[in-house]
Formats: C-alpha cells, structure tokens, sequence
C-alpha cells in the first residue's frame, strides 16, 4: 500500500503531466440563475435527482466544480448526465484532480496504474467488464479535456480545490487549484479579487459558509449529499444515491 508520501509525489507527477487550461478573462455577467454544484465522483443516481428539482433552463449559469468521476458507482452514467445537460443551460466544468488522472490515464502505464490506486477502478467498472480504458467514448475524455481551471463572475470565483488569497486565478500553481484540502490550509481573508470563492474537493458534513468562502462538496459518495447552492438567492437543493431530496434557503454570509 503506497503512503503519504508516495501519494504526494504521484500528485505531483499528475500535475506536471497536465496541461493547463486557465485563461485571463472579462468576468461573467449572468442574466438567469448562477449555481454551483460540488463533487459528484460517480453518483449518477444522485445528480439525477438534483437535475429534476432544479430544473436548468438556459439562461442559467451552472458550474460544476470538477471531480465527477471515480469512488462512486456510476461515473459512465455521471458524464453521460453532464455532456447532456450542455444543452439545456450555460454548463462551465470545471477540472478536478480525478478527472486530470483520468484523463493521464490513458497517456501512460505510469499514469494508468496512479489513476487505479487513487479509485480510478470503480471508474473503469462503470463502463463494463472488460477492464479496459478503452472501453471509455472518445466524447468522455473530449468533455473532461474542455473542463476550465477556473470561472469567475463579478461577484465570485470557482476553482476545484482551494487557492491562495494573494494571487490572481491565473497565477495559482496546479497542486492548490486541484489537489490542496482545506483541512490543511484554508484561507483565512477575503481573495485580492474582492470575490466570494466557491469551491469543491474537500468533504463537508453541509454546505459551508464563512462569508468569503463557500465549499459546495458535501461527500455524496461518502454516503452524503449532492449540493447545489443559488449563489445568488441561497437557495439549496441536495439529493443522495438513495433518490432523497431536501430544498432550504441559506442567508448567504457575503452577497
């Protein structure tokens, strides 16, 4: 079994292998709703649920903040959701470091077998029994290819991971963008941007909110929920792999 370290310099080599796709951008300025969605990491069941009560239509900015595939039992059916629902709203995917090890995946052995030891095999069952990375559609890695770095609007940023609040987006190195947990660093001041940051990766027992940050990940496949958060009324739709739904609103600490 490979330990902390050997993990740490596996995720280093993903991230040299990567080739970014963040570019410097006008912000968004949105006519319909502005959601965001957390880590959906195979829970096709799940985001099913979460499509049907909220209901996309397509002048809705829905950003999903990356890892949608591995550790849960259906990521096929996950991207299949995901590449579907491009037409119905204005989708912005962003990035996650399991779907960047998908995706080096099949550039190498060496990036094959880190993408099995870090639940990259429920992945390659989802798409049948051969064991085969090439059973996976071309349009499956065509999608997470076009995944972005980051997205912001005029009010907020998105990024998978975590950031440091000093630098611009474009100037965040790729470990803390995809990889770094906000167990081990979590910032504590507004981003020099002036924006609330939205992020994913790193598990939540709810939705949290410390007015500056917001962490949409709220372990679905961990036996949690699937989130998703009106960034601009607060209101909040979840949905689990069971096919339970829960709707509230959240006074949202920064607006």
């Amino acid at each position: 079994m490979p330990n902390r370290n050997t993990f740490t310099g596996m995720a280093v080599a993903i991230i040299h292998s990567i080739k970014p796709t963040s570019t410097v951008e006008e912000p968004q300025r949105l006519s319909g709703r502005l959601i965001a969605i957390g880590d959906i990491h195979g829970c096709s069941v799940a985001l099913s649920e979460l499509l049907k009560i909220i209901e996309p239509h397509k002048d809705d900015v829905v950003v999903m903040l990356g890892d949608y595939v591995s550790r849960g039992p259906d990521s096929c059916g996950a991207l299949n959701q995901l590449i579907a629902l491009q037409k119905q709203c204005q989708l912005i995917p962003l990035l996650g470091n399991h779907d960047a090890m998908m995706l080096d995946a099949r550039r190498s052995q060496d990036g094959f077998r880190t993408w099995l030891q870090f639940k990259g095999a429920s992945t390659l069952a989802s798409y049948g029994s051969s064991g085969q990375i090439e059973a996976i559609p071309e349009s499956h890695f065509e999608f997470l290819a076009n995944c972005r770095d980051d997205f912001e609007t005029d009010t907020h940023f998105f990024i998978h991971a975590n950031y440091y609040p000093e630098k611009p987006l474009h100037a965040q190195d790729e470990q803390t963008r995809r990889w770094l947990s906000l167990r081990d660093s979590i910032p504590d001041v507004l981003h020099c941007s002036d924006k609330v940051a939205v992020v994913g990766h790193t598990p939540q027992p709810e939705l949290l909110d410390i007015g500056h940050l917001i962490c949409v990940d709220t372990g679905c496949c961990r036996g949690g929920w699937l989130t998703a958060v009106d960034l601009n009324s607060g209101r909040v739709w979840q949905a689990n792999q069971d096919g339970a739904i829960r709707r509230y609103e959240h006074s949202l600490l920064r607006r």
